[in-house]
């Protein structure tokens, strides 16, 4: 880990509206509770810190999954995100400034790497081996609320990431390719 990084650990409480308790190495920093509707599609969640403006992560209409976007409680857009396909596991994420992707790790493991199109790996998401808590180890500076964002994608397809991911080296290529 370089020196610049930044590590954030997770604890999930709760079955049907799960709370995720984000820590940092100084302790709790806030916690994210999400919301289902009937039928248990997650429909947003709700990120309350210790101290800082409250975010909500609003679904979008449509049908497909991963399609949210991110608002601060005032009404202000600060991202969004869409996965352009049932099959495809890569979610990509606008921020207005630039255009970000949601891979999974490669190798047999359950986690996500945040990929910008020219500096590569941003931040990486893995789950524990044993529970449902998270580690997020942010690699390059960037805003708190886009390292929340992601995990929040993340760790609702999970399951989904055990398949191996493209290698850093390919995807890196790939994204610069696609723009």
């Amino acid at each position: 880990m370089s020196p610049n990084s930044t590590t954030y650990t997770t604890r999930v409480a709760g079955i049907w509206n799960t709370r995720h308790i984000i820590e940092d190495s100084e302790g709790v920093i806030g916690q994210l509770v999400t919301s289902r509707n009937a039928w248990g599609m997650v429909t947003g969640a709700r990120y309350l810190p210790q101290e800082g403006e409250v975010l909500e992560f609003r679904r979008d209409p449509g049908i497909l999954r991963s399609q949210f976007s991110l608002w601060t409680e005032d009404g202000e857009w600060l991202a969004a995100a869409l996965r352009w396909g049932f099959a495809q596991r890569v979610v990509n994420l606008s921020t207005g400034s630039k255009p970000m992707r949601l891979v999974p790790l490669p190798g047999f493991s359950r986690g996500w790497r945040l990929l910008a199109p020219k500096t590569g790996e941003m931040a990486r998401i893995t789950q524990d081996l044993v529970g449902r808590g998270c580690r997020v180890e942010v690699f390059r500076r960037m805003d708190f609320e886009v390292v929340l964002f992601a995990y929040f994608l993340g760790s609702q397809l999970l399951m989904e990431s055990i398949w191996p991911g493209p290698e850093a080296e390919r995807s890196a290529a790939a994204l610069a390719g696609s723009r």
